[in-house]
């Protein structure tokens, strides 16, 4: 069995899992917000917005990481001069501060401090979706 494919699965597979929390976790707080002055419903948001994040989500961005860091060594750490990997890298970095800044979003709806409206929520929802088309082109097409 090639190690490096084995690696480059899991990489994907941890991706995959990552991206769909990314992309779901945003729709939770659309229907929390909207729903924020019924307490039971409310309620079950909480729990489902942190255990989508914490055992997910959480999981699934460290496990990208490290995978992805394992495969740069496999190739040889020459590849980081290479210019497609280096922007893959910055839009994976973009897309580990939108996941830590979901989490402060997912705090203030569980402490009752959340001043943003549902309709923010549907925006920043397609901010994985660009980031993913963009870094599946670049990982796709390599530009020089």
């Amino acid at each position: 069995m090639n190690l490096y494919l084995v690696i480059k699965s899991l990489h994907l597979i941890s991706a995959i899992s990552w991206m769909a929390g990314l992309l779901y976790l945003p729709r939770i707080f659309v229907y929390h917000v909207e729903n924020f002055e019924k307490k039971e419903t409310t309620d079950i948001f909480v729990v489902m917005e942190k255990r989508l994040y914490n055992y997910i989500m959480r999981p699934a961005m460290v496990l990208s990481w490290i995978f992805g860091i394992i495969l740069i060594y496999l190739n040889g750490t020459d590849v980081l001069y290479s210019f497609w990997l280096q922007l893959k890298l910055i839009l994976v970095i973009v897309l580990t501060i939108y996941h830590e800044y979901l989490g402060k979003c997912l705090a203030s709806l569980k402490n009752k401090t959340n001043t943003k409206s549902s309709k923010f929520y549907r925006y920043i929802n397609e901010v994985p979706t660009v980031l993913l088309i963009l870094i599946v082109f670049i990982v796709i097409i390599k530009p020089l």
